[in-house]
């Protein structure tokens, strides 16, 4: 069994690839996708080669962690069904090349307990699951307060948002430095911090993934306040420690998402207490890889850029 993929022989050198899949067992699922998303924080660092040591790197690998489409096939102990329109957060299953993501391409073979069952009606929507779950993971849990100040109104930056008024917070305050980004929010205020006079947040959230930001953020914090830093980081993170001390700031990473935030964020979405409407600002046909890649990397107008998979053979 063969696909099409998305393969990073070596930092900027992406091509679409016949690759041999791994035979499907029997608590496997076989998926056809529909739409890939692509990444610009950790996948754009694989692109580059800027991404720090990580378990699982090396080239070549097939990029892409947001993936939807459909079973066309299941093993008899998956417990799935045919037709079913899945999640799939990436596959292991190319042999001798990485999947360390392995989300982008034309079909896959994985586990039946890695995918997550979504509403056929999402379309491209479905394959922004992942970072709604993220941005769930980096907001739910015992004493974690609701940003106040969100920092960057990228896709993760719009859902903390979001979540934070589905779960019947205060609409936070949103910086954004780029005008293309400013647009688009629904019940909050997005602003350039310049115009922001506020020192009293209880709960900044960083999703701008920029370092070099932690102290305009500690001078911003109330007294206690926290710092969640809800990015991936690239370069060492310090701060001057005195101010942090004055206020007796306390800081938090938020990492990758749970199967528990899986299940509530697709039970939000369902709801309709979670909308994943206008974050998708790009979509190219899947031949055309390689400018994709580019523009949702280099485009600062492209929110987020998906990858059309139908017209694959």
């Amino acid at each position: 069994m063969q696909t099409t993929a998305v393969m990073l022989s070596g930092p900027r050198q992406l091509s679409l690839e016949r690759l041999t899949l791994t035979e499907p067992g029997a608590d496997d699922v076989v998926v056809q996708i529909r739409h890939s998303g692509i990444s610009t924080g950790t996948e754009k660092l694989f692109w580059s080669g800027e991404m720090p040591p990580f378990p699982g790197m090396g080239y070549p690998l097939v990029p892409g962690y947001e993936a939807a489409g459909e079973i066309i096939e299941a093993g008899a102990d998956s417990g799935r069904r045919v037709g079913e329109t899945v999640f799939v957060p990436g596959a292991s299953c190319y042999g001798n090349v990485k999947g360390l993501f392995g989300g982008a391409t034309h079909m896959l073979v994985t586990s039946a307990s890695r995918v997550t069952r979504i509403d056929g009606a999402l379309r491209a929507e479905g394959a922004l699951l992942a970072l709604a779950a993220t941005a769930r993971h980096a907001i739910a849990g015992l004493n974690h307060a609701l940003p106040d100040l969100i920092v960057g109104h990228g896709v993760l930056g719009r859902l903390l948002a979001r979540l934070t008024i589905a779960a019947g917070g205060a609409a936070p305050t949103v910086w954004e430095t780029n005008p293309c980004r400013q647009p688009g929010a629904t019940g909050y205020e997005v602003l350039h911090p310049d115009a922001d006079p506020r020192r009293d947040y209880r709960a900044i959230y960083d999703a701008s993934g920029d370092g070099t930001l932690l102290n305009t953020l500690i001078g911003r914090i109330a007294k206690g306040g926290e710092i969640v830093l809800a990015g991936f980081y690239t370069q060492p993170i310090s701060f001057a420690f005195p101010p942090a001390f004055m206020k007796e700031a306390r800081l938090r990473i938020a990492a990758e998402w749970t199967p528990e935030d899986m299940v509530a964020t697709r039970a939000l979405i369902e709801a309709g207490a979670l909308s994943l409407a206008g974050l998708i600002t790009h979509t190219r046909p899947a031949a055309d890889a390689a400018g994709a890649y580019g523009t949702a990397f280099d485009d600062p107008d492209c929110l987020k850029m998906i990858l059309d998979w139908s017209a694959v053979a």
